[in-house]
């Protein structure tokens, strides 16, 4: 399916973006773009992946690096109001540490 295109690359500030597969790494590359992306990263992501898989990555996976505010967006695009969508489990989503007083 290919790999991130390099004006993509600064999302990626983490990993190495040359070695992404768009099949093999949607559950990192999807997230980063959702979470991090500009008008032109989305349209990139829609047209690589499509809605529908993106509307199934969001329902089914869902990812605790996706803030409320990209996730409200979200719902509104695919008017999902209603829908129930996968969330990490409360721990992934807290970001204090368990030694701190």
């Amino acid at each position: 399916m290919g790999g991130v295109p390099r004006d993509l690359e600064w999302l990626f500030w983490d990993s190495d973006p040359s070695g992404l597969d768009l099949d093999a790494h949607a559950a990192h590359i999807l997230p980063r773009v959702i979470e991090f992306g500009g008008l032109a990263e989305v349209r990139w992501l829609l047209s690589a992946y499509g809605p529908e898989r993106i509307h199934g990555f969001l329902r089914e996976r869902g990812h605790p690096e996706l803030s409320d505010r990209t996730l409200a967006f979200w719902r509104a695009f695919f008017h999902a109001g209603d829908e129930t969508w996968a969330s990490p489990p409360a721990w992934r989503k807290d970001s204090s540490a368990p030694w701190i007083d």
